[in-house]
């Protein structure tokens, strides 16, 4: 079986895995895109056999709400990391400011994967080697922006709904975003909203599916 659940914020998509296979009893449990444990949202979730249907959702666009916090750059691109350098400006951009760049990140665009990513290379993810001090050179891979819009603006916090394809870092667009309006910038809360077709209003919370999976496992004993 695959079931969307919600992620819950802080935890990682390893931890939402290891809860569901204790729950279950099921020794194979795998999920179809990894979230950052700061973020929240959608995560598909496949069980015994089920995990070969996981690539076709990996496959599929995303919708994802952040708020992006203006003024700061940070090593991770998001709250998590160490704040490398803040900025001041004489003048915050103003909503026509934001409206006038954001079109360049519309269409296919090439983004160079973050140190602190889920992606390997050579066997090792990223996150690994960041975390042992290691910045090694990453190739840009392109992706597509379907969509941003504008959901709500009170300097610093610039709040946007972003449609896109399968392995966009918003991380990444959060920080490019606040560097073209000459301000930096870096992803302060995200939430994936949905997957394909699959919203975050039709997910289990964890503690739902769980409860779900007792009533099921009681029906048939």
């Amino acid at each position: 079986m695959t079931v969307p659940v919600r992620k819950p914020l802080d935890w990682t998509s390893f931890d939402v895995v290891n809860k569901c296979r204790y729950a279950t009893g099921f020794k194979k449990v795998g999920h179809a895109g990894t979230l950052d444990p700061f973020a929240e949202g959608v995560l598909i979730l496949g069980f015994g056999t089920h995990t070969k249907m996981l690539d076709r959702f990996k496959e599929m666009d995303k919708t994802y709400r952040v708020d992006i916090q203006m003024g700061a750059l940070t090593d991770t691109q998001d709250r998590t990391g160490q704040i490398l350098k803040s900025i001041t400006v004489d003048s915050p951009p103003s909503a026509d400011d934001i409206q006038k760049v954001l079109p360049g990140f519309l269409g296919e665009i090439a983004q160079v994967p973050p140190m602190y990513s889920a992606k390997k290379v050579k066997g090792k993810t990223l996150y690994s080697l960041a975390r042992a001090g290691k910045i090694i050179e990453r190739s840009p891979h392109h992706v597509r922006i379907d969509a941003i819009e504008v959901l709500d603006y009170s300097w610093p916090v610039l709040t946007c709904r972003v449609r896109c394809s399968s392995g966009t870092y918003i991380r990444t667009l959060s920080e490019d975003i606040g560097r073209s309006l000459g301000c930096g910038g870096y992803a302060h809360a995200l939430v994936r909203e949905r997957v394909g077709d699959i919203a975050l209003d039709e997910c289990f919370t964890l503690d739902e599916f769980i409860e779900e999976w007792k009533s099921i496992r009681h029906l048939k004993t």
